[in-house]
C-alpha cells in the first residue's frame, strides 16, 4: 500500500537529483519546509549532502548520474538516492517523491517500486506548457515512451484529463492530438487509429487534431502525443523562449535609448517572463503510477524547488493517483 493521498507524511526529496544539487536541492527543500509547512525528508549520502538544513536524512549509498541509462542504473544501484525516495512512498513513509536528476531513472525508479494503478499500460510524463495569461496546456507524454500504441494515448488523456483537474481545476478539459494538421485524415497511420479511438472515448472532452502553434494558445487544455514527439516539442519550444527572452532583454539594454524605454517596459515584461519561466511551474509530473512523482528541471535552482513542492503538496491533497485510478477505471 503506498502513501498517497496522506497530506501528513513527508515529500521525499532526491538530494543528489540535478545539475546544482546538492546545494540549491537542500536549499529549496528547507525555504519550502518553513515557506509551506511541508514536512520533507532528505535522500542521499550524508557525506555528500553536507548541511541539511535542519531537515531529516534518509542515508542512502549510491546516485545515479544524469548520463546513466535509467532503467539499468535503478536495477543496478539498489540503494540509490532515486529508487530509495521511490520506496518511501510505496511503504508509505512519504507522501510523494521529487528529483531533478535523471529523467528516465527517476520515471524507472517509481515504476519499479511504486507499480503501476491498475489498467494503466504505460506511465506518462505531463509538463505544463505555459500560456500567458491562461492556465498551462499540459503536454504528454514529454519523454517518458519514445513509440507507444494508439490506445495508449486515449489513456493519456484520460490521465492528462484528470491532472488538469486536480491541478487547475478545469472540469472537462479540452483534449487535442498533436498532428500536422487539423483534418482527422492528417498524419501517421499511429495518429489516425488514435484519432478514431479518441472521438469514441466516453469521458474525455476531445476537441480533434491540433498543431505545434496550439501548445501555447487558450484552444486546448490537454495535449497528447507519443514521447519521442512531444519531448522534441517540448525543448523545441524551451529553447525558442530563452533565445527571444535573452534577445528581447539584450536589446533593452543595447543603448541609452534603449534602457530609457525599458524603464516602461519592463513593468510590463517581466509578468509575462516570469509566467514562462519553467521554474515558476513546479515540474513535470509521471502520471499512472501509484504515487505522487514529481520530475523537475535539470537546472533547478532553490525556487524551483520550493515550487515543485508545492505542486506535489496539491497533487497529494487533491488525490491524484485516486483521480488518474477513477479516470482510467471508467474509460
Amino acid at each position: 500500500m503506498t502513501g498517497h493521498g496522506t497530506v501528513g507524511l513527508p515529500i521525499a526529496i532526491d538530494a543528489m537529483g540535478g545539475d546544482q544539487a546538492p546545494g540549491e536541492i537542500v536549499a529549496g527543500a528547507a525555504r519550502a519546509a518553513s515557506e509551506l509547512g511541508v514536512p520533507i525528508v532528505l535522500v542521499g549520502p550524508p557525506d555528500r549532502i553536507g548541511d541539511p538544513m535542519g531537515l531529516e536524512v534518509v542515508a542512502c549509498t549510491e546516485i545515479i548520474d544524469m548520463h546513466e541509462d535509467g532503467a539499468r542504473a535503478v536495477r543496478r544501484k539498489k540503494d540509490a538516492s532515486l529508487v530509495v525516495c521511490a520506496e518511501l512512498v510505496r511503504d508509505g513513509k512519504a507522501s510523494a517523491m521529487l528529483s531533478a536528476g535523471n529523467t528516465g531513472a527517476t520515471v524507472a525508479s517509481a515504476l519499479l517500486r511504486m507499480g503501476r494503478v491498475s489498467g494503466v499500460n504505460r506511465p506518462a510524463i505531463a509538463t505544463p506548457i505555459p500560456v500567458p495569461g491562461s492556465t498551462p496546456t499540459v503536454l504528454l507524454d514529454a519523454g517518458a515512451n519514445a513509440e507507444v500504441q494508439p490506445g495508449w494515448l486515449v489513456q493519456f488523456a484520460q490521465m492528462g484529463s484528470a491532472y488538469c483537474s486536480a491541478r487547475y481545476g478545469i472540469e472537462f478539459p479540452r483534449v487535442g492530438l498533436l498532428n500536422i494538421g487539423e483534418e482527422e485524415s492528417k498524419g501517421t497511420g499511429l495518429t489516425k487509429e488514435a484519432f478514431g479511438l479518441l472521438k469514441d472515448a466516453s469521458g474525455i472532452n476531445f476537441v480533434g487534431n491540433v498543431e505545434g502553434r496550439d501548445l501555447l494558445s487558450e484552444d486546448v487544455d490537454v495535449v497528447v502525443t507519443d514521447g519521442f514527439t512531444g519531448n522534441v516539442a517540448l525543448k523545441t519550444l524551451e529553447g525558442g523562449m530563452k533565445f527571444l527572452r535573452d534577445a528581447v532583454f539584450a536589446a533593452m539594454m543595447s543603448s541609452e535609448a534603449a534602457i530609457k524605454a525599458s524603464e516602461t517596459l519592463l513593468p510590463l515584461l517581466l509578468p509575462i517572463a516570469e509566467d514562462l519561466d519553467p521554474e515558476s511551474h513546479g515540474g513535470a509530473m509521471a502520471l499512472g503510477l501509484n504515487g505522487v512523482c514529481i520530475i523537475g528541471h535539470g537546472s533547478s535552482s532553490s525556487r524551483a524547488i520550493v515550487n515543485a513542492v508545492k505542486v506535489a503538496k496539491a497533487m497529494v491533497e487533491q488525490d491524484l493517483v485516486g483521480r488518474v485510478r477513477e479516470a482510467v477505471s471508467a474509460g
